[in-house]
């Protein structure tokens, strides 16, 4: 398969995809900060604390948890700059993956309904996730990094177009 073929695979003809807020990529790093903390601490301590323990083993899994930090920083990165979502004529499309690429399609029709989430973080930065749920489990969608004025437009849309669809119109 060719660069341009699986480059069509993800980029249907005549559908202009939105990418999300960037904003997205730092309360990733946040919580992905938060963690490697939590889990780095009890390393930090055992360094201090363990005379008799071997230092060399600390400081090596210390630097093991460090490098895996600076990777997963710069993942979140790519995966953020990857994230985006386009409302075709009959479809919500949403594309996501670096390395690993998705593209996942919920027909309008389908829709049931429409949640929108707003944690102090997001709301902070602007942003909000939308959840579309449907009757299956397998075609539910959750879109994060939507900035807060088009996730608004994009709830009255998707539930207005859901329920037109459904319907037959």
């Amino acid at each position: 398969m060719s660069k341009n073929s699986s480059r069509a695979l993800f980029e249907p003809q005549g559908v202009i995809f939105n990418p999300v807020k960037r904003a997205l990529a730092t309360v990733r790093r946040i919580s992905l900060t938060v963690f490697f903390l939590i889990v780095a601490a009890p390393l930090i301590v055992m360094t201090q604390i363990l005379e008799e323990f071997p230092q060399p083993l600390l400081y090596a899994a210390l630097v093991c948890v460090g490098l895996l930090w600076l990777y997963f920083l710069w993942l979140i990165g790519r995966q953020v700059r990857n994230l985006a979502w386009a409302q075709g004529e009959h479809d919500f499309l949403i594309r996501r993956g670096a390395f690993f690429r998705s593209m996942t399609i919920v027909p309008y029709g389908r829709i049931q309904y429409v949640d929108i989430y707003q944690g102090p973080v997001l709301r902070l930065l602007g942003i909000s996730t939308i959840k579309l749920s449907t009757a299956s489990a397998k075609t539910d969608a959750t879109l994060s990094g939507v900035p807060v004025a088009d996730a608004a437009r994009l709830r009255d849309v998707l539930a207005e177009r859901g329920s037109a669809e459904l319907m037959g119109l």
